[in-house]
């Protein structure tokens, strides 16, 4: 699934395909958010993992599940 990150100060957004459910994602913003976790901590499909201030966190946007397209044919 797709996960926009939006940090304070930052031109760009952080955008990531994660293999984690969106509860899992949302359990984890939620966390940075109130303050359980200093970091927003997510893993991207390819075993990367993207750090986060919790207190730099302008919004998170989590993506629905797609599947992967394979082929050349017209979309």
């Amino acid at each position: 699934m797709e996960v926009k990150i939006g940090v304070q100060h930052a031109p760009r957004e952080i955008v990531l395909e994660s293999g984690q459910t969106a509860e899992e994602v949302e359990q984890a913003v939620a966390d940075a958010l109130s303050g359980k976790a200093q970091l927003l901590s997510l893993l991207d499909e390819k075993g990367r993992k993207v750090l986060v201030p919790g207190d730099r966190i302008a919004y998170v946007e989590i993506g629905e599940v797609t599947a992967r397209r394979v082929g050349f044919g017209a979309l």
